[in-house]
């Protein structure tokens, strides 16, 4: 009888020893993913910040701010507008130079 005793209790004490054990892993895995989910709130915070950045430097104002202040750029007007003309012999060559290039 006390060989069925010593048994049990030796049962009882790698039972609690084991619960104990999954209960601390248990909650070291929670506090886990307790960290990995707020850094995913903090990274999807952060995207959207910068998704926000891009969307306001990407505008056409600004844009064309940037080229007319960092660039020297300015707007196209019909005094600043050069137009190139063709000489119809030079076009009439070039059409023929060009379908001579293509194959039926």
């Amino acid at each position: 009888m006390t060989r069925i005793n010593v048994m049990l209790l030796i049962a009882l004490l790698a039972s609690a020893l084991y619960l104990v054990r999954v209960s601390y892993e248990s909650r070291r895995l929670f506090a886990e993913l307790d960290k990995a989910q707020s850094e995913e709130r903090a990274l999807d915070t952060d995207s959207e910040r910068l998704k926000t950045e891009l969307r306001t430097q990407a505008t056409p104002l600004r844009v064309e701010r940037t080229a007319r202040d960092r660039l020297g750029m300015r707007s196209a007007t019909p005094a600043t507008t050069q137009y190139v003309v063709i000489p119809r012999a030079a076009s009439a060559s070039a059409s023929a130079a060009a379908s001579a290039g293509r194959s039926p």
